[in-house]
């Protein structure tokens, strides 16, 4: 059964709550994490932890959903139509790099790959709050470009999804493997312009 991707839920309280098991998750993974620990690091009850959350999965979900929720819009107010299609291009391209190579978001990466066969139900949330919700994401963008005579694409779908690889080109696989954790600016830099300039040299107007 699915673990709801929103629970919409607001209040002092409940934040107290999803920070304290951000914490406690990013330090011990779902495993290892405990709901005694979780109460502790939030400075509220079991009872009241349970009074929002009915298990440590749907908690899980709810912080992954909030702090997407909160990377993905940070980027999306930064695409001023205004800007030049190629501008866009790479404040979208550079804000997508940074997402994935956050601390948050390869810790859990990892959480959920190590969980995916016992608790298939995290992999579902993360996917569907993460790299799900940033492809429609940048689909809506790509649209209103199509619109506006700065891209030609065909097929939105494959367009939006080969955008997204490109803008983690080799930096994805280092962090992941642990072979490089931080990365200069310089670096995201390199990787975002040749994303757009790949990019555009196959669906540039």
């Amino acid at each position: 059964m699915s673990v709801p991707i929103s629970l919409l839920k607001k209040g002092r309280k409940v934040q107290q709550v999803l920070e304290g098991a951000r914490e406690i998750f990013l330090r011990d993974g779902f495993e290892g994490a405990s709901v005694d620990d979780i109460a502790k690091a939030a400075n509220v009850s079991k009872a009241t932890l349970y009074s929002y959350f009915s298990d440590k999965r749907q908690l899980f979900a709810e912080v992954v959903t909030t702090e997407c929720d909160r990377m993905s819009s940070n980027i999306v107010a930064q695409l001023d139509d205004s800007l030049p299609i190629r501008d866009r291009l790479l404040l979208a391209a550079k804000g997508a790099a940074l997402l994935l190579l956050s601390d948050f978001s390869q810790r859990m990466f990892r959480i959920c790959l190590a969980e995916r066969d016992r608790f298939p139900e995290l992999c579902e949330a993360y996917y569907k709050c993460g790299p799900l919700n940033g492809h429609h994401q940048i689909t809506l963008q790509f649209q209103k470009a199509v619109e506006a005579g700065e891209l030609k694409i065909d097929d939105m779908e494959t367009a939006a999804w080969q955008f997204a690889e490109l803008c983690k080109a080799r930096v994805f696989v280092l962090a992941n493997f642990g072979v490089q954790t931080e990365f200069s600016d310089a670096e995201i830099d390199t990787i975002a312009t040749a994303a757009v300039d790949t990019f555009l040299a196959r669906y540039g107007a």
